[in-house]
């Protein structure tokens, strides 16, 4: 005959977390000893035990969390604008070498109202987008090859790093000769630019994964095409993330050093085109306008669209938890 005797559970000093542990145990015990069904206190036990596991995150609201990831930048913004201020303010430079903040923003502003400004950011950044589209379709491919062909790897990994190193700036007097003054020739110096980039990030992602989990792909049958796409890509995707990111930053630089040497009518005018014309009319207002507006599209690039793909990733990799 069993036992229905039980004992009763054992109270922590502090009165924490190992009282809820104990009971949920106990009475988990004494429904197996009276035989009767465990399932659902199998169940409250799991909930109790993830319940003590679980870090319990306070939501804020969300423009209370928009106002507190934007305050930092908006302060350093600040505090780079009255710098600027008072370096024009106390002459460290001649004014017609620097102008003040307002000087360039008025700048901006003309170039509003003529209707040009939102043209000149439209010409580089359909540019760039193009650019970056072919240079991930190109560099995606070539990174596989190298992560799982040791020979390519031998050959033109160390290839790939070198131009990764090279400045981009370098490939314009020889595309110039190949290409002649034409959108060929702005395109190949963003692609040599961010190929390199973009295939090594791959390669680094792949290098990174697991071989158990590469094992436990081909056990499922997921070789060849599938195997890259079900087991290879989503593994290696935070390197692979890495790598656009620079890729990007490549191309978007790229870009620019290709316009500002390749300039000719009929091919419109970009943010870097617009660069080199503000130096050729010794406009500094002009030339730091341009730089501004390069400098805003590159950090809204990163912002708009990668920032939230990165963090997507690490969330649902458990890197990340959502505040």
């Amino acid at each position: 005959m069993a036992s229905t005797e039980t004992e009763g559970p054992a109270t922590a000093p502090d009165g924490g977390g190992t009282t809820a542990a104990t009971t949920t145990a106990s009475a988990t015990a004494t429904a197996t000893a009276g035989g009767g069904d465990t399932s659902g206190d199998l169940a409250g036990l799991e909930a109790g035990l993830d319940a003590l596991e679980s870090r319990v995150v306070d939501r804020q609201p969300w423009l209370r969390a928009a106002a507190a990831k934007a305050l930092p930048p908006v302060v350093a913004v600040v505090i780079v604008l009255g710098l600027w201020q008072l370096a024009y303010h106390f002459e460290l430079k001649p004014h017609y070498l620097l102008p003040g903040p307002a000087d360039v923003f008025g700048s901006l502003r003309q170039k509003w109202l003529e209707g040009t400004l939102l043209s000149f950011v439209w010409t580089s950044v359909s540019r760039g987008a193009l650019g970056f589209v072919t240079s991930v379709a190109i560099g995606t491919v070539l990174g596989l090859i190298v992560a799982q062909v040791r020979a390519v790897r031998a050959a033109i990994g160390p290839i790939l790093s070198g131009l990764q190193s090279l400045p981009s700036v370098a490939w314009v007097p020889a595309a110039i000769i190949w290409f002649g003054l034409s959108d060929a020739t702005i395109y190949a110096v963003v692609l040599l630019g961010a190929v390199p980039s973009i295939a090594n990030g791959l390669v680094a992602g792949v290098d990174q994964i697991s071989p158990l989990t590469l094992r436990a792909g081909r056990t499922i049958g997921a070789k060849g095409l599938a195997g890259v796409r079900h087991v290879l890509l989503p593994a290696a995707l935070p390197g692979y993330i890495a790598g656009l990111k620079q890729g990007w930053a490549f191309s978007w630089r790229s870009l620019m050093a290709a316009e500002l040497i390749v300039n000719a009518p009929d091919l419109g005018t970009g943010l870097g085109q617009l660069l080199e014309q503000g130096r050729e009319l010794q406009d500094m207002s002009w030339v730091l306008a341009a730089i501004l507006l390069i400098l805003i599209v590159g950090i809204g690039i990163e912002l708009l669209i990668f920032a939230p793909i990165e963090r997507r990733v690490l969330r649902s990799r458990g890197l990340l938890v959502k505040g």
